[in-house]
């Protein structure tokens, strides 16, 4: 067996972020009257939440804004789209979304089932997350993952962010592994495989979309069932 330590992405590659920030951002607009405020129609205001969100992440990833200000400024952007500027709404709304998002429990499909799979045939299991610490940690344990893996490495207790080298270092040593015998799997080409690859890990693309990425990764699947093939 050539690996050992099987380091998973979080969200979007095991919690599908998608859909339970959906659900979360349904319960905020029926608990906060949003639709009243001027919010009148939900599909586009979780739409745009999605799309300002993924932008303010990558502003966040490379340093330029700080983890507060990606917390409320996501909500008020949101907002603006409905021509509502209201700093303190935003502000409720970026802390009780942080509430309630980490309580749900939607995973991709086979996620328990390879986790499972993975953990029957001994491989050690760990995560490495941008996700904020407390957040993330309610998510395994809500989704009742927490106890396949071993170490999880987020970037606020290692003071570093994929696709920064640093992160996957400090991973590797938290857990006792070498890049040899360690494989880093995810969903996102930037932060998990190109930012494993100049780390010195191989790599699996869990490619949900089907993108034609210019890099190659290590290895692609497109569900997580397919992983079976590979270890």
């Amino acid at each position: 067996m050539k690996y050992n330590h099987l380091f998973f992405d979080l969200d979007h590659t095991l919690w599908d972020f998608d859909t339970n920030a959906k659900y979360s951002l349904l319960e905020l607009y029926e608990n906060l009257s949003l639709k009243n405020r001027g919010v009148d129609d939900f599909e586009i205001f979780y739409r745009n939440y999605l799309k300002h969100n993924a932008v303010l992440w990558e502003r966040y990833r490379k340093g330029f804004i700080k983890q507060a200000d990606l917390r409320v400024k996501r909500m008020c952007l949101t907002l603006l789209d409905f021509k509502i500027g209201d700093e303190k709404l935003a502000e409720t709304m970026g802390k009780e979304f942080l509430e309630i998002l980490p309580t749900r429990d939607g995973l991709f499909p086979y996620s328990i089932e390879i986790l499972e799979y993975l953990t029957s045939k001994n491989y050690r299991l760990h995560l490495i997350t941008n996700g904020f610490e407390d957040v993330q940690h309610k998510k395994l344990t809500h989704s009742r993952i927490q106890k396949y893996f071993e170490e999880v490495i987020t970037s606020e207790a290692s003071n570093s962010l994929k696709p920064h080298k640093d992160i996957f270092e400090y991973a590797l040593k938290v857990a006792g592994a070498n890049n040899q015998e360690s494989i880093m799997l995810g969903d996102d080409l930037e932060a998990d495989i190109i930012g494993a690859y100049k780390a010195g890990l191989d790599q699996v693309f869990i490619n949900y979309n089907g993108k034609k990425p210019d890099f190659r990764p290590t290895f692609t699947v497109h569900s997580l069932k397919e992983l079976e093939e590979i270890f």
